[in-house]
């Protein structure tokens, strides 16, 4: 059992052909079932050709009919992605992770008002996110495969490199992870903390969650509203960016403190009020995480 992915999960890669593209395609279908799994890619000027054995299509829409895929990963540049995105929801698939970092805000905002007014049911991930793992059966996007262990512990965040470093510390402690998601920085973005929460509080095989954020939204303190009365499972959570001053865009496009409630202190206090165990160092996350289980 996992969230949103599996062993059985079918992928196309939209941006195949690009130099980013090619060399994370690579990396995930040499990792467990990838070769199984990455059965297709998107370029309209190159349909008929294929990547190193992987068919290349004309549309998202004729990759998932001759294919059976389910779910895309994109790795178009800024400017196309969110024409990419649309594609993908147009052709119906269950799940779009997109990995592109740099796609205009306006772009978002438009897309997600077009996903609304359609009523789509595609589930999106990202953007500007390492993508998502389920350990020994699939990895799709840039997480280093080698890190993760299977085990029952899920980790959601909001930063990459913090996904990798919670991974690293379960993994060393033999917990293992059950799914690791990481649902991107952006300011508009699709799947967030709360409903990443509520696979993991649904999947047999998740035991507790790391929940991971930043500065700058509502999310977290979303998320720890809803846990506090509807998670079956412990949680503990960290928030980055205790020492960034207000106003100060930081490294995430939405990493910017708009007012009292969306500093690092006011997220960390809402999570502890919910009963989310929280540390101020994220190097003692799975000590933590050991230590409520």
């Amino acid at each position: 059992m996992s969230i949103l992915i599996n062993k059985d999960t079918k992928v196309i890669t939209q941006g195949i052909t690009g130099k980013t593209g090619q060399y994370h395609t690579r990396g995930c279908r040499d990792y467990a079932n990838g070769k199984a799994a990455f059965v297709a890619g998107v370029n309209p000027k190159k349909a008929g050709e294929d990547f190193e054995g992987i068919p290349i299509f004309a549309s998202v829409k004729d990759a998932a009919v001759e294919t059976g895929a389910t779910v895309s990963v994109i790795y178009v540049p800024p400017a196309g992605a969110a024409a990419a995105i649309w594609e993908a929801v147009q052709a119906e698939l269950e799940l779009v992770i997109c990995i592109t970092e740099g796609i205009p805000v306006r772009d978002m905002a438009e897309l997600k008002a077009k996903m609304a007014a359609a009523g789509s049911k595609t589930l999106l991930l990202g953007p500007n996110c390492p993508g998502l793992i389920t350990p020994d059966e699939i990895k799709i996007g840039i997480m280093p495969g080698h890190i993760h262990r299977k085990g029952r512990i899920g980790i959601v965040s909001r930063s990459g490199t913090l996904t990798y470093e919670a991974v690293a510390q379960v993994t060393e402690l033999g917990l293992g992870q059950s799914s690791a998601v990481g649902i991107g920085g952006d300011p508009i973005n699709g799947l967030k903390h709360k409903d990443v929460l509520e696979l993991f509080n649904n999947d047999p095989e998740t035991d507790a969650v790391i929940m991971i954020g930043e500065i700058g939204g509502p999310d977290e303190v979303d998320a720890a509203r809803w846990a506090k009365d509807n998670m079956k499972k412990p949680v503990v959570g960290f928030i980055a960016g205790v020492t960034a001053p207000a106003g100060k865009r930081m490294g995430h496009a939405g990493a910017l403190i708009a007012g009292g409630d969306d500093t690092a202190q006011a997220k960390l206090d809402v999570l502890e009020a919910c009963g989310i165990r929280t540390t101020k160092n994220p190097s003692e996350l799975a000590k933590l995480l050991k230590s409520v289980m």
